[in-house]
């Protein structure tokens, strides 16, 4: 991949990264009071979704033009989309309880950070359409997604046991970070109907906010994490052999426009 290639990749992922930091953060900049303020995400939930959907052909292009992905490829990552939007279906959220997320962190690890964004946003994409959850929370949760698999792509090098016990901690640490970043979906709308001392109050400063939030997440939202970090650490520690390997000689395989060189 030449230095040029390399650079359209790394700018379409910032721009991906900094667009959902933008559409989480953006309630906390508002001015106390104001009305943009009070409407919610129901209001730009729709422009945050077309965006995104820009930026993941984006990000494909990038692929596509640096050799990175092909094809086969595609098909490996819809086979994946497919297989995790099963995979909450089979759950659909229950105590928080989601297996779909073993199979982000294992299939980011193997493809990559860009493939892996790219996997776990169509992934949540799929569910969403088989379970009619769509709803303004969706290009959210499509964002969260892909950063877990994003992440897991971009985890250092490790090997055998040392890299299933990495994979299956960083597994844990998503279950409880997912449920972490999308509660602020909506956490800044809630008001007066937020637990008391757990409600986000404009003006009040970060530090109070914060002290405010981790009461609300302790209260509200660890209870559903918790169990979901905990299966996702467990099937990645199961499965992310036999996986790793499957998907790694599906990526290798895929390289068939790898140039060929005759020996003499």
């Amino acid at each position: 991949m030449s230095g040029r290639s390399r650079w359209r990749t790394a700018a379409s992922m910032t721009l991906v990264l900094a667009v959902g930091v933008a559409a989480f953060g953006w309630p906390f900049l508002a001015a106390p009071g104001s009305q943009v303020g009070q409407l919610g995400h129901g209001t730009d939930a729709s422009f945050v979704f077309v965006l995104l959907m820009a930026l993941m052909c984006l990000v494909l292009l990038a692929e596509l033009s640096s050799g990175g992905i092909d094809a086969k490829t595609i098909a490996v990552l819809g086979v994946l989309a497919a297989a995790g939007g099963a995979l909450r279906v089979l759950s659909a959220g229950t105590a928080g309880l989601e297996p779909m997320f073993f199979l982000l962190v294992i299939a980011g690890r193997a493809l990559g950070a860009a493939k892996g964004f790219l996997l776990g946003a169509l992934a949540l994409l799929a569910s969403a359409f088989l379970t009619a959850g769509i709803g303004p929370w969706t290009p959210f949760q499509m964002i969260c997604c892909g950063w877990v698999a994003l992440g897991a792509g971009l985890l250092p090098r490790a090997a055998g046991w040392a890299e299933r016990w990495l994979l299956a901690a960083y597994g844990l640490v998503c279950g409880l970070l997912y449920g972490a970043v999308m509660n602020l979906w909506f956490w800044p709308f809630m008001g007066s109907s937020a637990p008391a001392g757990a409600g986000y109050v404009p003006g009040a400063g970060a530090s109070a906010n914060l002290g405010h939030y981790a009461v609300f997440y302790v209260t509200t939202s660890l209870a559903w994490d918790l169990p979901r970090g905990v299966l996702t650490a467990a099937l990645t520690l199961v499965a992310s052999r036999p996986l790793l390997r499957a998907l790694r000689r599906s990526v290798r395989q895929a390289r068939f426009e790898a140039p060929v060189r005759f020996a003499p």
